[in-house]
């Protein structure tokens, strides 16, 4: 069976890159064994949230030229991270999934073109060398600091903040529409714009997969008043009889049914105390935002919606989407299956197999690898080495098996960073040879531990962007 573009894997950069594919008239096969890494998801994705030195990052694009030379984002080079920084919100948008940015990536200048004249060599008189992707940067940028004249492009994207299940605050670049996203640290605002200054957190009765005292010891860590309530709503009470049933997944399936959603709106209501601000759990809108977007117009005050224990109903959904996208556009998608037995010679994928389609070869002009790192089991670790164990790729990682990891569980863990080694247009290799063929996207790319730099879908989504165009033979700016 032949194809254009066969993608190994089936999850945020593997749809990115198959739905841009298909939609430039590519014939796409995508082949997912079946859980992967949006289904863990917070709602919201992150650029750069700090240096791999722990500085904290406001403008990723400005932080980007000091990165080391081996990470995925200096191998695609700022200019071109801008281009698709600016067009990553429509795309998705054409997907169904709305994102909001703390600052919107194309305020401060245009995508496409427009983007790179503003800094290409000579237009500027503080712009130096060209990056990876020949474009100018200031001379002056330096470690997660502002250069001396801030170019408009590098602080077209701005970090926001989303609030986190444990009750903190964390860095990120896009949000899901019904995410706690703020735009600064401190902003907490109500829907007026106000500052917060008491908040109402609701949950379920027995939903033990919301902690509302974790977040409600941030929040008053940041001086905001709050008080803690629980509601019953029957059908939710029914799925308690089995504990294994109160998961967010099945209480946002329950929660679809108008009476439910509507009847928790009503007891909000009533337990409210004229907070400014109401905190809920994200177990509402599994089939689309309609159903948050409702709540927040019942609710007398500034809803905001914090994170579970996975699965992540927003994640979920979000995947839902891009695969819908992807198939809507001609893409064949294999659910519950895996690639094994690949032929590869002279530095070329010849075909591959999977486990349930047997013998049977499948063959294409291009393949893409992004089934994830150890989390996805796009790598495999042994008590001496780190295998990527579907072509047997060569893998990047500390030799002395004590540099894996810190015994501080809440230290930077090296681990998290290993990745198969690519070169610039993320080519891997077998044994030190380039496979000219295959692209390596998203997590399992080497050069950046994106877990210490809340940069995992950023890379996600850049890297499968970078590899679309390279096998669109694209060299001019990305178009959205």
């Amino acid at each position: 069976m032949k194809f254009d573009v066969i993608l190994i894997g089936g999850g945020l950069s593997s749809l990115v890159c198959g739905i841009r594919l298909q939609k430039a008239g590519r014939r796409c096969l995508m082949v997912s064994a079946g859980q992967n890494a949006l289904h863990f998801s917070s709602g919201a994705f992150g650029l750069l949230g700090s240096l791999p030195d722990g500085t904290a990052v406001q403008y990723p694009l400005e932080a980007i030229p000091s990165l080391p030379a081996g990470h995925p984002y200096a191998k695609i080079g700022v200019g071109k991270i801008a281009e698709y920084a600016a067009m990553a919100p429509g795309f998705f948008e054409s997907c169904g999934v709305h994102l909001v940015a703390a600052a919107p990536a194309a305020a401060a200048a245009p995508a496409g073109p427009a983007t790179v004249a503003a800094v290409t060599p000579g237009a500027a008189d503080d712009l130096g060398a060209p990056d990876a992707a020949g474009v100018a940067v200031p001379a002056s940028a330096g470690p997660g600091a502002a250069p001396a004249a801030a170019d408009p492009v590098l602080r077209s994207v701005r970090n926001g903040y989303r609030f986190t299940a444990t009750g903190t605050m964390k860095p990120a670049w896009l949000a899901m529409s019904e995410v706690a996203f703020f735009p600064t640290e401190e902003a907490l605002r109500d829907s007026d714009g106000a500052p917060v200054e008491s908040a109402l957190i609701v949950n379920f009765a027995g939903f033990l997969d919301f902690n509302a005292r974790f977040i409600a010891e941030g929040l008053e860590k940041n001086g905001i008043r709050c008080r803690l309530e629980t509601v019953r709503i029957d059908d939710v009470e029914r799925l308690r009889k089995n504990p294994s049933e109160m998961r967010s997944v099945n209480i946002a399936r329950v929660m679809t049914r108008e009476q439910n959603w509507k009847g928790f709106a009503y007891q909000v209501k009533e337990l409210m105390k004229g907070e400014d601000m109401v905190v809920l759990p994200e177990v509402f809108g599994l089939g689309g935002e309609l159903i948050p977007q409702w709540l927040s117009e019942m609710i007398p005050a500034k809803v905001t919606y914090v994170g579970t224990m996975p699965p992540s109903v927003c994640g979920i959904r979000t995947q839902m989407r891009l695969k819908e996208a992807f198939e809507s556009a001609g893409g064949t998608f294999l659910l519950g299956d895996e690639v094994l037995d690949p032929e590869v010679e002279d530095g070329r994928v010849l075909c591959v197999r999977t486990s349930n389609l047997g013998s049977m070869r499948l063959v294409a002009d291009s393949y893409v690898l992004a089934s994830g790192n150890l989390f996805g089991n796009g790598l495999t670790a042994a008590p001496g080495e780190f295998r990527e164990p579907v072509f047997g790729l060569d893998v990047d990682y500390p030799q002395d098996r004590s540099d894996w990891y810190d015994p501080d569980f809440f230290a930077k863990q090296n681990y998290i960073g290993v990745g198969v080694k690519t070169d610039g247009a993320f080519h891997p290799y077998i044994a030190g040879r380039v496979v000219e063929n295959l692209y390596v996207a998203g997590s399992e790319v080497g050069g950046c531990n994106s877990l210490a730099e809340g940069s995992g879908a950023g890379v996600a989504i850049m890297t499968a962007f970078k590899v679309a165009d390279g096998i669109l033979g694209r060299q001019e700016p990305a178009n959205a």
